[in-house]
């Protein structure tokens, strides 16, 4: 009997993961697939491709393990972000897609400013970290995680990228919410960025996020925010006059992040963006001189 084509195979998968309740089914079908080639997550071999016994038994076993919900970038052991592939596995948040923009807008405050200072709290993998020193080879990047699993591969992400040659970033071991962490930066950093856990205990999740990702990665207190107000008064510690914040967040129940950064002095120019449906997606602000608040705006 014929070996099936990639396509066929392709084809089948896709409406397994569909039936497992997987929106992006076609998509995460054909990353697999490459991934049991052996090739690159977004290659597109040809689908009249033959896959070999071994190939196929590796692509049905891919296929079946997202079927269990277990994150697409645990298994394909990678992800990208700014143009920068890290390492990932089980015990360390996978970057989603839309960190794109946060990076984006980190990226534009730094625009003008030469050889700056960033610290990317809660690094998790280290790609927003290692992102920024990959487009800012002149930036003087740190980057801290509380995580054991993460921190492993932050350090073993950031090892790699110096071997390609970007700029070294330095891993901080440490907790976000300790009195005078970063002490010795205090009122000197350009840009802070944040992807800090943002979910109420109490929230249901896909499980995706709510069971196969780390909990400390996730789930923040019973509002969200707790990590978060660590956060804001750390930057707000760090960062010299005019550096920027980016903090990354979703739907907040109470008191929202846009609504704490209006509310201390230290930040002005706060500003929401939103995904496409119109929930918030990462929040910015400016360390103002004076510590005076300056009036809020808000951009889709």
């Amino acid at each position: 009997m014929p070996r099936p084509s990639l396509d066929d195979l392709i084809g089948e998968a896709e409406r397994r993961l569909s039936d497992a309740g997987i929106e992006a089914a076609r998509g995460d079908a054909e990353q697999l697939a490459a991934h049991a080639l052996g090739l690159p997550p977004h290659a597109r071999p040809a689908p009249w491709t033959k896959l070999t016994e071994a190939e196929q038994a590796r692509y049905t076993e891919l296929v079946s393990r997202r079927a269990q919900r277990i994150p697409l970038g645990h298994l394909l052991c990678a992800a990208t972000l700014g143009g920068v592939t890290v390492a990932v596995g089980p015990g360390v948040f996978v970057p989603r897609q839309h960190s794109e923009l946060v990076l984006a807008s980190g990226l534009d405050v730094l625009a003008g400013r030469e050889n700056p200072l960033v610290v990317d709290l809660c690094t998790g993998s280290a790609a927003i970290a290692l992102a920024v020193a990959h487009a800012r080879p002149d930036a003087t990047v740190h980057a801290v995680e509380l995580d054991p699993n993460a921190l492993e591969f932050a350090r073993r992400n950031s090892a790699h990228q110096t071997s390609l040659g970007d700029t070294p970033i330095t891993v901080h071991d440490a907790d976000v919410t300790a009195p005078g962490l970063l002490a010795e930066l205090a009122g000197t950093v350009d840009l802070v960025l944040a992807n800090p856990p943002f979910v109420p205990e109490s929230e249901r999740l896909l499980p995706e996020y709510g069971v196969h990702h780390p909990k400390l990665a996730i789930f923040s207190g019973a509002d969200g925010l707790h990590v978060i107000r660590h956060v804001v008064r750390l930057a707000a510690a760090l960062l010299r006059p005019d550096g920027g914040l980016v903090v990354e967040h979703g739907h907040c129940h109470g008191q929202s992040v846009p609504d704490l950064l209006s509310t201390d002095a230290a930040f002005g120019a706060v500003s929401t963006h939103d995904y496409l449906d119109g929930r918030p997606l990462y929040t910015t602000a400016n360390r103002t001189e004076a510590g005076a608040p300056e009036r809020k705006e808000h951009a889709a």
